[in-house]
């Protein structure tokens, strides 16, 4: 496949194709700034920009259309919404950039700490969500969200105390 990013981590998208290749301002923008930089500006162009990769693909399995994707919830999840919990979720809740945890050049690889802690974070989270689900004394939950990233990281790769 090549052209690195977010490209090197989709599935069976031919670069010639129109839907797999990485624009020269998608590769930009994960090369700029620092290990922690990010701003709103540059969250919704790369959105914009890994939107129009998986084009045509949005609803499929995040597991069929990427590369490495090991936790099932994640794998069966859309595309599209994968995308969304990386940009909007992990990356504004630790208020890191794509690179913080991704290889540059590839995606898929799991050479970063980061992205190991991720994962291992996300089973937590899950697990957490489950055990407080199974809860009778609580509040109702409807939407049994409740808690994510942000509950304690708040904006910082290391979570911060409560106020």
């Amino acid at each position: 496949m090549g052209g690195g990013g977010i490209h090197d981590c989709l599935v069976g998208m031919d670069a010639g194709d129109g839907q797999g290749a990485v624009s020269a301002s998608a590769t930009r923008h994960h090369s700029q700034g620092g290990e922690g930089s990010i701003d709103a500006g540059d969250q919704r162009r790369l959105r914009s920009e890994d939107f129009r990769q998986i084009a045509g693909h949005e609803q499929e399995p995040a597991g069929q259309v990427f590369k490495n994707i090991q936790l099932e919830v994640l794998k069966k999840a859309p595309a599209a919404r994968l995308l969304l919990i990386m940009n909007l979720g992990y990356s504004r809740a630790l208020g890191v950039n794509c690179k913080y945890c991704h290889e540059e050049e590839d995606f898929s690889k799991d050479d970063k700490r980061p992205k190991r802690a991720a994962r291992e974070m996300a089973v937590m989270h899950f697990s957490i969500n489950q055990q407080l689900a199974k809860m009778k004394e609580l509040e109702p939950n409807p939407q049994r969200h409740f808690i994510n990233c942000s509950t304690c990281h708040r904006g910082s790769v290391k979570p911060k105390e409560q106020p």
